[in-house]
């Protein structure tokens, strides 16, 4: 299953290894589509891959670390 997502970081996230961990702990293979980064905002754009179960819970971490998860629909440079 594939799905796509807008992640923003806080800065207190911005330099911590957010994806990688959420990719090795819950087996979801990230595909940076967009990034822009600064020192006091961190967005995201990235097509997720995994099942189904997976997914859920890896976003559910990554909000959970207070990372702001939103679905993106319609085109998204492939």
């Amino acid at each position: 299953m594939k799905k796509r997502v807008k992640l923003t970081f806080p800065p207190n996230l911005i330099k911590e290894p957010v994806i990688f961990t959420m990719a090795k702990q819950f087996d979801v293979m990230p595909n940076i589509r967009r990034a822009r980064v600064t020192e006091t905002v961190g967005e995201m754009i990235l097509a997720l891959e995994g099942t189904e179960e997976n997914l859920e819970k890896g976003l559910k971490w990554i909000r959970k670390k207070g990372v702001e998860v939103e679905l993106v629909e319609g085109d998204v440079i492939e």
